[in-house]
């Protein structure tokens, strides 16, 4: 197999990482929290907003770091969390993305926090998940 090869499939596995990460997020944060909701009766909504969510969180993040290392450097540990919040937000106003997230009010401080843990978590597991398989059919 090439390097070109290699480089794509790497992407592709970071890249679905990244999509499961952020759909465990969603579906925590729809678990656990009041007026956040994942519209099950449609499922490609759903996709929808896990799409849509992990491409701002993915652009939104570097963007914001660069910005707050520029300008307020202070607050680049919150960077994290403060994408996740836009990112949330603009996927729960887009039309049909199969989020919602409404009352009570303090939904929207803690659900950014619970997506971002929960994210952060599962992207830091899954791919020792991965590997885990790749190493167990190599030794079979």
């Amino acid at each position: 197999m090439g390097r070109y090869a290699r480089v794509m499939i790497m992407f592709l596995l970071r890249a679905l990482i990244f999509l499961v990460s952020a759909a465990v997020g969603l579906l925590v944060a729809d678990l656990v929290l009041p007026g956040f909701t994942v519209d099950w009766r449609n499922p490609g909504g759903f996709v929808l907003a896990i799409v849509i969510f992990a491409v701002l969180q993915s652009v939104l993040a570097p963007w914001l770091a660069r910005v707050a290392q520029r300008n307020a450097p202070a607050f680049l540990g919150g960077i994290g969390i403060v994408s996740t919040f836009v990112a949330l937000l603009v996927t729960a106003i887009i039309p049909n993305a199969g989020l919602t997230i409404g009352q009570p009010w303090w939904t929207w401080i803690v659900a950014p926090m619970i997506v971002w843990v929960v994210t952060a978590i599962a992207t830091f597991l899954l791919p020792a998940l991965f590997l885990k398989k790749k190493v167990q059919e190599r030794r079979s």
